[in-house]
């Protein structure tokens, strides 16, 4: 319940932000962005030494100041494990929310600009088989991330952004009547393509 309330005042915040500022000059202030990468765990996830994964996130964002905005979005991550405590050949899913601040400062003259981003995610774990059935699910919890990178600008508002993210989760698995305690903290390197309206 805590958590729940945490979140709801995170996003109330955002909604708050967004609706206070006022707009006063006619730059872009809204983008949408896409991003792929490689994912590696910093850790075994209970007893599980997961594998090299990779996945996605869909992200959305609105410039409320000059150089910062607030971005919220969507992503999938799947690592495999070859033998961990819900058994052989099972694929870890996370899933979830994203959400938080984003700072982008131009570097000189140049087309070349410095991104930071902070903030949480409210994600869950799902155990698949190999044959896809889902077989736990931790249930949605909060985490934090932070991110940095390059933004190199394409033209025609189009901006490429290849970055590093660490993000961690804890949550708990149950496979039949253990429960396992797990953390999943993330290295994550990806690059995004981003479109500003």
């Amino acid at each position: 319940m805590k958590r729940i309330l945490i979140l709801t005042v995170l996003i109330g915040l955002g909604v708050v932000l967004l609706l206070s500022t006022q707009t006063t000059n006619a730059q872009s202030r809204i983008s949408w962005e896409l991003r792929t990468g490689v994912d590696f765990a910093t850790q075994e996830l209970g007893n599980a030494d997961l594998n090299t994964g990779f996945g996605f996130d869909g992200i959305l964002s609105y410039r409320f100041m000059p150089h910062t905005s607030v971005f919220g979005g969507w992503g999938w991550h799947r690592f495999t494990s070859d033998d961990s405590f819900a058994g052989s050949n099972m694929d870890f899913e996370e899933t979830g929310y994203t959400f938080g601040l984003e700072y982008l400062h131009p570097l000189g003259s140049s087309a070349l600009d410095l991104y930071i981003r902070g903030g949480g995610i409210y994600n869950h774990i799902e155990v698949e088989s190999s044959d896809g059935d889902i077989t736990a699910d931790s249930g949605h919890g909060l985490g934090w991330q932070i991110e940095g990178g390059l933004a190199f600008d394409l033209g025609n508002r189009w901006i490429l952004k290849p970055g590093v993210r660490y993000r961690s989760l804890s949550r708990d698995i149950d496979i039949g009547n253990t429960t396992t305690d797990v953390d999943l903290t993330v290295f994550n390197t990806s690059i995004g393509i981003s479109r500003t309206f």
